[in-house]
């Protein structure tokens, strides 16, 4: 066989293995990797946040200055992030695989001499917030309810954004579902009569999308998933007892699912 026949029936041979795709067919049933937002604070400035955003043991997609609030991406959306850690929402786990994490520069809190302190976001951060919040949701077909804190979903470890995070500022852009005031209160006074047991609470809990126990105790665990709930919807008292107000909120919330 001659050398130049010999090269050509080669290279056929060579092609012949190169991977072919048929993407002719694309099927409708799907959706977006993406299921939840999750609001986180960095505990630190901003210098500081990008500082240990950017390095290889803690990411996050998006990050909020406060000075100004300045939206940063640091990692791409169909990259998976590393700012949930172990975390549990609606059965899911490991939240970083299905979740954008979004961190604004805030303190978070100190503790001294007469309590702790938190501190508040500014302005321009929840401006800037809603704003890629609405445009994150559109983009992925996110629903009111996607959108949750890291205390929502690691309340045994977490406690950001924390209680002066304005999470009702998010239901009044349309962001999340927020309970009717006057149902609340019609509620509360049905509940100040009889207090549903712990096992009702630890229900809702999980109806809400919380990893509770269902022991039917008012344990250490159930306290922080009601402390969670509890600083999200009422954070004016978030000490984690079931109260008439709290199975109150609970109570419409799920009506409104």
């Amino acid at each position: 066989m001659k050398p130049l026949l010999a090269f050509a029936l080669l290279l056929l041979v060579g092609c012949s293995s190169v991977l072919r795709i048929d993407r002719s067919h694309p099927s409708a049933g799907h959706d977006s990797r993406v299921q939840y937002i999750v609001l986180h604070y960095t505990s630190a400035d901003t210098e500081r946040s990008l500082a240990l955003l950017t390095g290889t043991d803690v990411s996050t997609h998006y990050l909020i200055g406060d000075g100004p609030a300045t939206v940063y991406q640091l990692v791409d959306e169909d990259r998976r992030a590393w700012h949930a850690g172990e975390s549990e929402w609606q059965g899911r786990t490991w939240l970083n695989a299905s979740s954008i994490g979004i961190e604004l520069v805030n303190p978070g809190y100190v503790d001294g001499p007469e309590g702790r302190r938190w501190y508040a976001y500014t302005d321009a951060q929840i401006e800037a917030l809603v704003a890629l919040l609405k445009d994150i949701m559109a983009r992925h077909g996110l629903k009111p309810g996607a959108i949750i804190g890291h205390s929502d979903i690691a309340p045994q470890r977490k406690v950001d954004p924390g209680p002066l995070f304005p999470w009702k500022r998010l239901a009044e852009a349309g962001l999340m579902h927020w309970p009717d005031a006057r149902a609340v209160a019609l509620h509360q006074q049905v509940f100040a009569d009889a207090l549903p047991p712990v096992s009702w609470f630890q229900e809702q809990l999980a109806r809400q999308g919380y990893a509770v126990p269902r022991t039917g105790l008012l344990d250490e665990a159930t306290r922080n998933v009601l402390a969670a709930f509890q600083m999200k919807y009422r954070p004016s008292r978030f000490d984690g007892e079931p109260d008439a107000e709290t199975a109150a909120l609970l109570t419409v919330l799920d009506s409104m699912d």
